[in-house]
């Protein structure tokens, strides 16, 4: 499924002597058995796990030449929720797992402050000392109009995406994470209003001038050329923005776009699913979509659902009071039950559910997961590796069945 809208390649999972009696056992099994009704259940609702580790995928970011993983290491918790031993612990792991492309930012770690601004980048770089630079995929994301983040900027002035802004913030980033270069720069959020982070609807009275998108690009191409970049994308963008400069870059001879970071999950589908979608194919405008928030924050594991407050004091939607509000809602809350029910009703976890299908939609190219433990890691990556692929139909109408009835519940 995935195929049809991305170039993709594996690795063959190396067969363990503990699975290869199973293998022969199953190879030479011949006997023909009746299955009761309940029991063709009870093997459709156990036959979305996989019965031995399937291969990590490796896809090309939309007309790049880059060649990353499906699953992409989110860092910004490191720094804040993370120590640097963690950080470290955790990159190394997803390295192993195969994951060869890492994504920052200059405003991480997450909540942004002034106090720990950069800490993310420090941390990778001391990680990156013991690494081959030239098989990690490092992207990493310039701010975009800030009012309230001039601390990022030496002139203390508010955050725009000129060029003097891109020059500083690559200069500085380049420092942090101790590199020559950076495979992929994102501009984080426009320069322009756009409706951000929860907000649906577009307000016609808040637009205001921005800078425009061909003096955006010269000053990207210019990095381009100093060999300090190699491409280019954007985050939190919409099907104007990014028709603007696929289309600028056309008419003027300037870098293409290869990147969209959005938010994605089975609680934020229709911004993207609408026209996103469509403007970002590959017969299109052919720009990979990264997929940020699969988990939505981490309400779709259901860790939010549990009468225990004590057991989720230290999550991240109650250690920062306000932080992605948008998913503790009670809409978000009852959909997010329903969607767990549905895992349980085909043997998954709910964690198992919810990143499989961010896998599944052919129009992404790799799903960014973040962690604060080795363990949550390992879960969100046998999530990718472990269970059907692609998900029956029967678990796909089960799924389109909740939607239907809540659609983008984060946003009502």
């Amino acid at each position: 499924m995935a195929s049809s809208y991305v170039t993709y390649s594996t690795v063959t999972p190396v067969v363990s002597s503990s699975n290869i009696r199973g293998v022969f056992r199953l190879a030479f099994t011949r006997r023909r058995v009746t299955l009761s009704p309940n029991a063709r259940r009870r093997i459709l609702r156990v036959s979305a796990k996989a019965s031995t580790k399937n291969a990590m995928e490796y896809r090309k970011l939309g007309d790049s030449d880059l060649n990353i993983s499906e699953v992409t290491m989110g860092t910004m918790t490191f720094g804040e929720q993370n120590t640097e031993k963690e950080s470290h612990e955790m990159l190394s792991y997803a390295i192993e797992e195969g994951i060869n492309c890492i994504d920052t930012a200059e405003a991480y770690p997450i909540p942004m402050k002034k106090e720990t601004q950069g800490k993310t980048d420090l941390y990778i770089s001391s990680w990156l000392k013991s690494q081959q630079r030239d098989k990690i995929v490092l992207a990493t994301k310039v701010c975009g109009y800030s009012e309230r983040s001039a601390y990022i900027r030496d002139s203390g002035e508010i955050l725009r995406v000129d060029a003097a802004n891109i020059k500083e913030s690559v200069e500085k980033s380049l420092k942090r994470l101790g590199t020559d270069y950076i495979d992929l720069l994102q501009i984080h959020w426009p320069d322009r209003y756009v409706p951000l982070f929860g907000d649906f609807y577009y307000e016609t009275s808040k637009w205001r001038p921005s800078v425009p998108f061909a003096e955006q690009l010269r000053a990207f191409q210019d990095l381009i050329v100093e060999g300090k970049v190699r491409y280019i994308g954007v985050s939190n963008e919409t099907s104007y923005g990014v028709t603007e400069f696929v289309n600028t870059a056309k008419l003027e001879g300037l870098p293409k776009i290869v990147s969209i970071q959005n938010g994605y999950s089975l609680l934020v589908r229709c911004r993207y699913e609408v026209d996103l979608v469509e403007v970002c194919h590959p017969k299109n405008c052919n720009v990979g979509l990264l997929a940020y928030s699969p988990l939505g924050g981490g309400s779709l594991s259901g860790k939010y659902l549990a009468t225990d407050q004590e057991a989720t004091k230290n999550a991240r939607l109650n250690l920062f009071p306000g932080y992605m509000e948008r998913y503790k809602g009670s809409l978000a809350k009852e959909a997010t039950i329903q969607y767990v029910e549905v895992a349980k009703k085909y043997g998954l976890t709910p964690v198992e559910l919810a990143l499989g299908f961010v896998r599944d939609r052919p129009f992404v190219t790799s799903t960014i997961i973040g962690a604060t433990s080795v363990k949550q890691l390992k879960e969100d990556i046998d999530a990718f590796l472990m269970t059907e692929r692609p998900f029956s139909q029967e678990v796909m109408a089960d799924i389109d069945a909740v939607f239907k009835r809540f659609k983008d519940p984060s946003f009502v």
